[in-house]
């Protein structure tokens, strides 16, 4: 199993993180990649990534909610960690018009800035999208064809969208959303749509614990060693053997992010 969503620079690790690593190795998950958000992020994700090689491995990129930040020093920096061999994709870059922490501008020329270095280095975009689908396809639709691979992760909206997602060929990653009965119920009927060679899976720890475990974990924070029980929802919801599940996110996730099996 591979998580391809983890925040593991959030402070909610700093006091186990080597427990939180190798809790997730004892269940079962070969690599974790450690989503970069902003620039001083990004470098925390490639400093960890060094340090627990070929287990961890990052992305380096400019959240939306960060996007004001995305100026001239921000985009030589971000070039520069993207040389590196541990960083496997563009990320986390695009669009979120839920909060607006930049501005819906900011947020569009910052997400374009990372596009066009993920077509010009040839790497994979690691994409955040929420509340913006509409303008959020009209940004990528010129770039897709450009672009190695592309996954829309932690994705939580509709039908109609994961549709137009799919058409675009993008990628898509599910979290413990899924197991949420206040918000999630929708995916459990959707997710099937998605093709085998288009999902992958992610925890998104330290956020969205799955609400469904029983037992209910003590702790509110989300952990890698949870993803099992995010793929037998998954897989339940697909009406898929876990197995078969495994292998083929496994599959999808080591081709997406270039990974040696």
């Amino acid at each position: 199993m591979i998580d391809i969503g983890v925040n593991l620079t959030n402070s909610r690790f700093d006091k186990d993180l080597a427990t939180v690593i190798e809790q997730a190795k004892q269940a079962g998950l070969t690599n974790l990649i450690v989503t970069g958000t902003n620039i001083e992020e990004s470098e925390q994700a490639l400093t960890l990534s060094k340090k627990y090689p070929e287990f961890l491995y990052c992305t380096a990129g400019v959240h939306p909610h960060d996007a004001s930040s995305m100026g001239k020093q921000a985009l030589t920096k971000l070039r520069s960690l993207l040389a590196q061999p541990e960083v496997k994709a563009v990320g986390e870059c695009g669009l979120d018009f839920n909060r607006n922490y930049s501005t819906p501008q900011e947020q569009e020329e910052a997400f374009i800035k990372q596009l066009e270095l993920a077509v010009e280095l040839q790497l994979p975009v690691f994409m955040h999208e929420r509340d913006a689908s509409a303008r959020f396809i009209e940004l990528v639709t010129p770039y897709i064809k450009q672009l190695p691979s592309a996954v829309v992760h932690c994705f939580t909206g509709t039908e109609s969208e994961l549709a137009h997602y799919l058409a675009l060929d993008l990628h898509i990653g599910i979290t413990g959303w899924i197991c949420d009965e206040r918000r999630g119920q929708h995916l459990l009927d959707i997710v099937k749509m998605i093709p085998d060679d288009r999902l992958m899976i992610e925890t998104d720890s330290p956020y969205l614990l799955p609400r469904s475990m029983r037992p209910k974990p003590k702790s509110s924070r989300n952990e890698p060693k949870y993803l099992p029980y995010i793929a037998k929802t998954i897989a339940e919801a697909r009406q898929q053997d876990l197995q078969s599940l495994l292998v083929n996110t496994q599959k999808t996730s080591n081709r997406f992010f270039n990974l040696t099996p």
